[in-house]
């Protein structure tokens, strides 16, 4: 079984109100890049794909009046995918969902929020992650009230290979938006690291909940993090993905992602890239490991084949020129994917 995770960027720019694609010349999200050709090359990656579940980041939005998983039911008929029935999680007000695409021939999905409902004031227990959770991220003795923009879905899969549970993640971005001077600029992207780090601590009282109950466990999605990708680290000590692996903890409270594992063997050298960024005051493009899928002890043994399908990095996908192609086209993220096999007898 293939499980994969894929952020798009602007998927819901080409859809209308009535979840039916906008296939024309108009301009999507992305740089230079009409709705048609994002939504040929997506469609292109994703047959490339033939997954058996897409954890969708920045899926179509649902509102009052739009619904993400109409849009992706209606993507994924049109492109004749596998992957054609969707399960959203709590919606949010940014545009950017985080739906999960899969084929109903192979799984039943249900949507399984673990934790309290909370009200503004929060909760210092880890609540449900639509809810508020009240944390002191430094020594001021101050709580500090954090909330997900984009609350994590967890779903419960039940399938051929066995049921496992999956948390979609897209954790918050360190960018500083709307700063208007270079100090502002510093105390923006400070103030988006700590939130940042914060809801990755919330994410690991999560996975610990899950690996304590022996819960076969896949955390899938956008970290807006990785090891050494940027000078904060050395202020707060370790990025939010180490966090959420663990690192520091015995063996079996830890999660496995082969790309973070060895990013972390050296933050200085070369190592695997999930997303690529134009840069557009340096003239150049960026490129960082940002995507994972990180595995539980109980599927690790079972997990193999993890890929990025990234068109300058992976062998296969240079030679394609048509995948290559689509690829660039659809998104500034790349698709991850690995391969997860049946429980042994």
């Amino acid at each position: 079984m293939r499980i994969a995770t894929y952020n798009v960027e602007w998927f819901a720019n080409l859809f209308d109100d009535e979840g039916q694609m906008v296939n024309d010349g108009t301009w999507s999200g992305r740089q230079d890049v009409t709705k048609s050709q994002q939504l040929a090359a997506l469609a292109h990656v994703f047959q490339a794909l033939d997954a058996d579940a897409v954890m969708v980041i920045e899926a179509p939005d649902s509102s009052r009046h739009r619904d993400g998983t109409v849009a992706l039911e209606t993507f994924a008929a049109a492109a004749g995918i596998r992957s054609r029935k969707a399960q959203i999680g709590f919606v949010n007000d940014t545009q950017q969902e985080i739906i999960l695409l899969y084929d109903p021939d192979v799984m039943s999905v249900r949507h399984d929020p673990i934790g309290d409902v909370t009200g503004k004031k929060g909760s210092r227990t880890p609540p449900r992650f639509d809810g508020t959770y009240r944390i002191d991220l430094d020594i001021d003795a101050t709580e500090d009230l954090i909330r997900f923009s984009k609350p994590p879905l967890e779903v419960v899969i039940d399938s051929d290979v066995g049921t496992f549970r999956m948390i979609g993640v897209h954790a918050k971005s360190k960018a500083p938006h709307g700063a208007r001077s270079k100090n502002e600029e510093m105390r923006f992207a400070i103030a988006n690291r700590r939130k940042q780090l914060a809801q990755c601590i919330w994410l690991r009282e999560r996975v610990a909940y899950h690996l304590a109950e022996g819960d076969p466990l896949i955390v899938a999605g956008d970290f807006n993090d990785g090891p050494g990708l940027d000078e904060f680290e050395k202020l707060f000590g370790r990025s939010g993905v180490e966090i959420v692996l663990g690192t520091e903890l015995p063996p079996e409270q830890q999660l496995f992602d082969p790309h973070a594992a060895q990013a972390l063997l050296s933050k200085v050298s070369a190592h695997p890239t999930t997303s690529r960024f134009f840069i557009r005051d340096e003239g150049r493009y960026l490129s960082a490991l940002l995507d994972y899928l990180m595995v539980s002890p109980t599927l690790k043994p079972r997990a193999k084949a993890w890929r990025i399908w990234h068109p300058f990095e992976d062998p296969a996908c240079w030679k394609d020129r048509d995948l290559c192609e689509a690829l660039l086209t659809a998104s500034d993220h790349f698709p991850v994917t690995l391969q997860l096999s049946a429980e042994s007898i």
